[in-house]
């Protein structure tokens, strides 16, 4: 019988156990995977009793107060805290979503926190998202044309193309669709992945945009496009509650329509 292992220095150990809740009345236990490339040491996973009543009522909140007083050496990414730069993208509770729009009070018991999964980690919570950002530079995500623009004004649309960005335009870019994709985890050095072929159907629907054809053309390949399995993890977890399958099935149409 076959009897397959993780390597001993990839198994995750049971780290510390803090407790900053002396007399709380309303207390939270924080499970965080732990890593340091520099210690040597194999993933932990730390345990953080903490009072309530002492940080906001998201999990970014909890996060900051315990690096600013309990453990100053937890590494998080972390910006706005308002749901619009999604550099606090990771896995609570079992799904990818930002730290800084999940209510604390959403998780019943420990609430277990890990980075996006199947991604490089540099450290702690911080994945690599260089492959990622270098596969969204692919797509060239910014308006192309080659009409000269008109002189005295602006490039126009009318309400009805203006709306066709609604559901696409709002993207931030944190990655958890990608993340939670079974395609992209095995395929990710070429599947672009939901997020980014959400931007890449967000160009293509803009009117002012005169590259339709050619950004298809860079598409039309088995794995970059067609990788997608309409799993429909994508749009399960977007925190911003878009639909990238929808919008790979919109590519996906314009392929069709143009042969």
């Amino acid at each position: 019988m076959v009897e397959f292992a993780l390597p001993a220095n990839s198994r995750i150990a049971v780290g510390k156990r803090v407790s900053h809740a002396k007399g709380a009345k309303r207390t939270k236990t924080f499970k965080i995977y732990r890593w340091n490339p520099e210690d040597g040491q194999t993933p932990r996973v730390d345990s953080y009793e903490i009072d309530l009543d002492k940080c906001g009522p998201m999990v970014l909140d909890a996060l900051i107060h315990i690096k600013n007083d309990i453990d100053s050496t937890l590494t998080f990414r972390r910006s706005c805290r308002e749901g619009i730069c999604g550099s606090c993208a990771m896995n609570i509770d079992g799904t990818n979503t930002l730290a800084c729009l999940k209510p604390i009070d959403d998780v019943a018991g420990d609430v277990k926190i890990y980075p996006l999964p199947h991604m490089k980690v540099v450290k702690d919570l911080v994945p690599d998202l260089n492959q990622i950002y270098a596969q969204y530079a692919a797509i060239k995500p910014w308006l192309q044309t080659q009409s000269a623009p008109p002189p005295d004004r602006e490039r126009l649309q009318s309400p009805e193309e203006r709306a066709r960005l609604d559901g696409l335009y709002e993207c931030i870019l944190c990655f958890c669709c990608s993340t939670s994709c079974p395609s992209y985890w095995w395929n990710g050095d070429r599947y672009l992945g939901p997020a980014v072929l959400l931007q890449a159907y967000r160009w293509i629907a803009d009117s002012r945009d005169e590259m339709a054809g050619e950004r298809l053309d860079d598409l039309e390949d088995p794995f970059r496009l067609y990788r997608c399995h309409t799993i429909m993890n994508c749009t399960k977890t977007c925190p911003k509650g878009l639909n990238p399958a929808k919008a790979i099935a919109e590519i996906k149409k314009l392929m069709i329509a143009r042969r």
